[in-house]
């Protein structure tokens, strides 16, 4: 294999964005594509076997048009652009940079950060219903959430629905202090988080006072019929199968819904079968309900909670075809 050296230019901002502190970022490039990049005098050159210097330099490429649009680069999105490059995916970021949903309170923008999330979001767009599943970390509470504000703020919904159903509601809870609200409000504090996050505090406090968002427990959902609502199901996969029918036989008209779980966290009694499960096989060629599988390649949290998604996905799938052998 005959070894090249082609240079690359770049800003002095872009590449001190790309290098990363303590030149980390590079450091994994050079590792992955087994290539030494070097910066003479701004000057970036990048040595090594031929095929693999066009992959960095596609990947760098890629974060320096993420950088001028004025984005932080993070360990994140080096990693996605290296994983891409190698599935000969290239230009993802510039792309998926185009589509920002709405602003946090502090002006952040909130976007799509894989192909798989740019995939959900546009799902629950063009559908009435759309179940997002995936692992810890892949953003389906947040960007169904910031899908729901920007919907709340265009008036294309009166009002914000946010219910998980509350796990061992029963003897366990019935030890807390304080009233029912009070029982329960530690299993949706993951909700009130992102909301004071994208809306801000007082916001949402307002609003709230006023009915117009509202979130609370899957069992307060029982008789009613939302109508015109954006309603989020969060961990759906503690679901029971009545309480899925339950939920999902209260949407009203110009409603939207999002449903979302992780499979392989189910906290339900031993035996008991997920409505999420049976939902999605009893849904699954129903017209107007999309289906959205998020993997750990899109987990967008520290890039060790991917590494520990894919360590139990080999852990358990390990412990399967040792359970089918027995069998």
């Amino acid at each position: 294999m005959s070894e090249v050296s082609e240079k690359i230019e770049l800003s002095v901002e872009n590449a001190r964005k790309i290098f990363g502190v303590g030149d980390g970022f590079i450091k994994k490039v050079e590792r992955d594509f087994d290539v030494i990049v070097t910066d003479r005098n701004g000057a970036i050159y990048v040595r090594g076997d031929t095929g693999n210097v066009s992959r960095a330099i596609h990947v760098l490429r890629d974060l320096s048009v993420y950088s001028e649009k004025g984005n932080e680069i993070e360990e994140q999105n080096v990693d996605y652009a290296i994983s891409m490059e190698k599935e000969n995916t290239s230009d993802v970021l510039g792309e998926l940079d185009k589509d920002v949903i709405c602003h946090t309170v502090n002006g952040k923008p909130i976007k799509a950060k894989t192909i798989g999330q740019k995939k959900y979001v546009d799902a629950i767009r063009d559908h009435m219903i759309t179940f997002g599943t995936g692992p810890a970390g892949t953003g389906k509470t947040y960007l169904a959430m910031a899908m729901a504000i920007m919907a709340f703020k265009n008036e294309e919904v009166s009002r914000i629905i946010l219910t998980r159903p509350a796990i061992e509601a029963g003897e366990k809870l019935g030890f807390l202090p304080g009233d029912l609200q009070s029982k329960v409000d530690p299993y949706l504090r993951p909700l009130y988080d992102a909301l004071y996050q994208i809306m801000g505090a007082e916001s949402f406090l307002r609003n709230m006072e006023k009915g117009l968002i509202e979130v609370a427990p899957l069992a307060y959902m029982r008789g009613r019929t939302l109508d015109s609502s954006f309603i989020i199901l969060d961990e759906a996969q503690n679901t029971t199968p009545a309480q899925m029918k339950m939920f999902l036989t209260r949407i009203g008209f110009g409603s939207k819904v999002v449903v979302t779980g992780d499979l392989t966290q189910k906290d339900l009694p031993s035996g008991t079968r997920s409505g999420l499960d049976v939902a999605m096989k009893v849904l699954s060629h129903v017209q107007d309900i999309s289906f959205c599988g998020l993997t750990n390649k899109d987990v967008v949290r520290h890039p060790l909670v991917q590494k520990i998604v894919e360590a139990y996905d080999k852990y358990e799938a390990g412990d399967r075809s040792h359970a089918g052998k027995k069998k």
